[in-house]
């Protein structure tokens, strides 16, 4: 019997990617990973729930729930002028109310400026504490 400690879904392009994922997560498979395309995180999340909302015949109500549920934390990289990628967000998701994701930013990125036509920056801490630090404990991880 395979019983898998980890998930990975490659990119989620469509319904069928996104609702497996999301199903998979919900069941118990912490630690799950995929990547997919958006201009935040907070658009990816409403992505997912657009994917998922199309496949499944579901209230998107309960899509976002159980989106907001199942991720713990978005990690957003990005192409910035330089053409370089750079991690721009980590956002942890906290929850789903009143039609929106709430998030709590706690890494962005900021621009010191250039140098050798190269954008020169650093992933700065927010300030914004991580709200669900019983789950990384429970998982045994030390902060």
């Amino acid at each position: 019997m395979l019983r898998p400690d980890r998930i990975v879904i490659g990119e989620i392009r469509d319904g069928t990617a996104a609702w497996n994922l999301i199903h998979a997560m919900s069941s118990g498979h912490d630690g799950s990973i995929s990547t997919g395309h958006a201009n935040s995180a907070q658009d990816m999340l409403m992505r997912l729930s657009l994917l998922i909302l199309a496949y499944q015949e579901m209230p998107f109500i309960a899509i976002g729930k159980q989106i907001a549920s199942a991720i713990d934390i978005i990690v957003h990289l990005g192409r910035i002028r330089d053409k370089t990628r750079k991690v721009l967000e980590i956002s942890e998701v906290l929850g789903w109310e009143e039609g929106e994701y709430i998030e709590n930013t706690l890494f962005q990125f900021k621009e010191d400026g250039e140098k050798d036509g190269r954008v020169q920056g650093r992933l700065e801490a927010t300030g914004n504490q991580l709200q669900n630090l019983q789950k990384i404990v429970k998982a045994g991880i030390s902060l």
